[in-house]
């Protein structure tokens, strides 16, 4: 069933419903980021902080250059997707769902580790995967019972870690600021380049979760994904160096490294009793429980968008009653459930997944930018980064990617145990086409002697390969440039796997046709003896009602519709042609 134009427009959700399911994970870092920069930075905390407020204020004009041009699901991948090759683009999106994957695993472990602070007898692993249980139903029901969940646990969680602001402060007012003079006496860890450098990479996990809202902003009503932005940047700049301050102003900083996994519970109790470090703790479950949503609604807008680009089975488009596609989600909560079993609760390994598979894809982003300002110079959007910013941003990741690795060695190899696995997976996806015909090969020529027992097999598999190749894909044309229509057939040739292409030219009069494009056409067709080209004449205007018609009427997903980069005079946005390709 082909995807129409009006699946992939705008959604209904708005500015603080998006903003409270992606809110949900970035806010949460500041449970631990605060923690993590002292241990590394010392005193220079705040500092290391406040650097990676810049480095986010950065990244809000690179995603809004982007994902303005490119308004589709799919964050890095969509980018990279329509800048560069689908294995590059594949790439991404494994960093991507690793992140997630890792996002929820460790968001649901330690939530279930704040509530047993509370409640003592929750058995750890049953309540986990219960959880994970838990939003993977609220998932399955559709987005817009999601967000309720989400903005109740986003303000909640807002209006605790201001409660907790205000009485620390109020503490430090009538208390002095002995502790604060104290901490900073102490000399900065390894001296002051080091704890600034090493507390700014470790501070880098506290913008974990920026990258989400581009993985669901079909879902988002028009003009909101820019404001998602800005709301998250606004809570990480207010939060995580105030309460880092604060920590500094009450907590000696000896005793930070002794609470590291639950430092803000202890500020609580420091700065007015057991009954704030319990409110915290029970914000902190409930905020996490946050994040594990917002990888479920992250990895399925991500996973379904892939699905109709061919790079995953097929069978995971199918749709239930509520229009969610509901074999994703449980796909996987499987996934999820599979990890906790594997690293045996110990998520000291899918911390090291976590911290390089986000940072790799806030990379990425950075390279889809500049590959979008090069390559697709014309595109309109309607924000625009400059290169310094893209520049500062890539550079900013890429120190914060190599501290971390110099912090924790071992994350790299554990990162590498279940990033290789994915990107083979995707690859056998992606070349399935020639693992067919070499097995098609060993069956036909290198068993020869058993070759009537297996000419069935041999059949199959045959069938199997011309199945894959037949799905059409469309290249609609406004000229007949040749060196152009090759790059097309260059791309599809190396990227799609099809043996049928749709050339189409769209005409108010068919006196308008490109001259020479039927003969340059025809040359095409002799020169790629593999690909039958068939060249159509579509009288009328192009835009989305006529790209939803065509759709329906030669049953071609949109998504398998190319086009060239569109000028600035082109009247429609790309999310109004219904997910259209860019591929030259």
């Amino acid at each position: 069933m082909p995807e129409s134009v009006t699946a992939h427009r705008h959604g209904g959700l708005g500015e603080w419903s998006a903003t409270a399911i992606c809110g949900n994970d970035i806010t949460s870092s500041c449970l631990y980021v605060s923690a993590l920069s002292i241990l590394y930075a010392g005193t220079l905390a705040p500092i290391a902080l406040l650097l990676v407020v810049g480095v986010l204020f950065v990244f809000r004009s690179i995603y809004a250059e982007v994902v303005g041009a490119l308004p589709l699901n799919g964050g890095a991948y969509n980018a990279l997707l329509n800048t560069t090759s689908k294995f590059r683009a594949s790439l991404a999106a494994c960093l991507t769902i690793l992140s997630y994957m890792a996002t929820a695993v460790i968001s649901a472990s330690e939530a279930m580790r704040y509530a047993q602070a509370v409640v003592p007898q929750v058995p750890l692993t049953a309540a986990t995967i219960g959880l994970l249980g838990v939003f993977m139903l609220l998932t399955i029901l559709g987005i817009t019972e999601s967000a309720r969940v989400a903005i109740v646990i986003f303000v909640t969680h807002l209006a605790t870690m201001a409660a907790l602001i205000v009485i620390a402060v109020v503490h430090v007012a009538l208390h002095g600021l002995d502790t604060l003079m104290a901490n900073l006496a102490t000399p900065a860890p390894g001296g002051l380049v080091a704890a600034l450098f090493f507390g700014f990479s470790a501070a880098m996990l506290g913008i974990s979760g920026f990258e989400s809202s581009a993985n669901f902003v079909e879902e988002q009503a028009e003009g909101v994904f820019p404001k998602t932005l800005r709301n998250m940047w606004i809570a990480v700049a207010v939060l995580n160096p105030t309460i880092a301050l604060l920590a500094l102003s009450v907590l000696p900083i000896a005793s930070v490294g002794t609470h590291s996994e639950a430092m803000l519970a202890h500020l609580g109790t420091e700065a007015a009793g057991p009954w704030l470090a319990t409110a915290v703790s029970v914000d902190a479950a409930l905020v996490l429980s946050g994040a594990v949503l917002t990888s479920f609604v992250g990895v399925t807008g991500l996973a379904r968008r892939m699905t109709l680009d061919r790079c995953l089975p097929q069978f995971l488009l199918r749709m239930n009653r509520r229009g969610t596609p509901h074999r994703i989600i449980i796909a996987f909560f499987l996934l999820t459930v599979s990890v906790l079993f594997i690293t045996r609760g110990e998520l000291t390994a899918m911390a090291g997944v976590y911290t390089i598979s986000f940072l790799g894809v806030m990379a990425l982003f950075a390279f889809g930018n500049i590959l979008l300002k090069v390559k697709r110079a014309g595109l309109p959007r309607p924000d625009r980064a400059s290169w310094l910013a893209v520049l500062l941003g890539l550079v900013a990741v890429a120190a914060g990617l190599v501290g971390n690795a110099m912090l924790n060695p071992d994350y790299f190899v554990v990162f590498l145990e279940y990033f290789i696995p994915a990107v083979l997976l995707l690859s056998v996806m992606l070349g399935r086409i020639a693992i067919l015909r070499a097995v098609l090969y060993v069956v036909r020529f290198v068993v020869a002697p058993l070759a009537g027992p297996l000419r069935g097999v041999a059949r199959a598999i045959r069938e199997k390969i011309d199945e894959i190749n037949s799905q059409q894909v469309v290249f609609f044309t406004r000229g007949d440039n040749v060196a152009n229509l090759n790059n097309v057939m260059l791309y599809i040739r190396a990227n799609e796997h099809t043996n049928r292409v749709k050339i189409v030219t769209v005409v108010d009069d068919p006196k308008n046709v490109p001259p020479r494009l039927a003969t340059h056409l025809e040359f095409l067709d002799e020169a790629y003896p593999d690909i039958d080209i068939e060249f159509v004449v579509v009288e009328g205007t192009f835009g989305p009602k006529l790209i939803e018609i065509l759709s329906k009427q030669w049953k071609i997903p949109v998504n398998l519709m190319f086009i060239g980069a569109p000028g600035d005079h082109f009247m429609y946005g790309l999310a109004e042609l219904g997910g259209v390709r860019l591929i030259i």
